[in-house]
């Protein structure tokens, strides 16, 4: 969801996070990685401008991070 968010395709991702097109495409058919490979790619889709919300009672997801000053909608 994230990745669709940024419009970035596999391999922009991949290359990013410093893995392969195949690791992100593992991680979105949902199989496990290596916990330092989720943190990598987590921390490429970070840099380029989302935010991840933890399950409070409605359900992880994502969102786009706000910058510092900007007002809220």
């Amino acid at each position: 969801m994230a990745r669709a968010a940024l419009q970035l395709g596999v391999r922009e991702l991949a290359s990013a996070a410093n893995v392969s097109p195949t690791t992100i495409t593992r991680l979105e058919r949902g199989e496990q990685l290596y916990p330092r490979t989720v943190s990598a790619i987590r921390t490429a889709l970070e840099a380029a401008g989302v935010e991840f919300i933890a399950e409070n009672g409605g359900g992880a997801g994502v969102r786009f991070r706000r910058e510092k000053g900007t007002p809220v909608a």
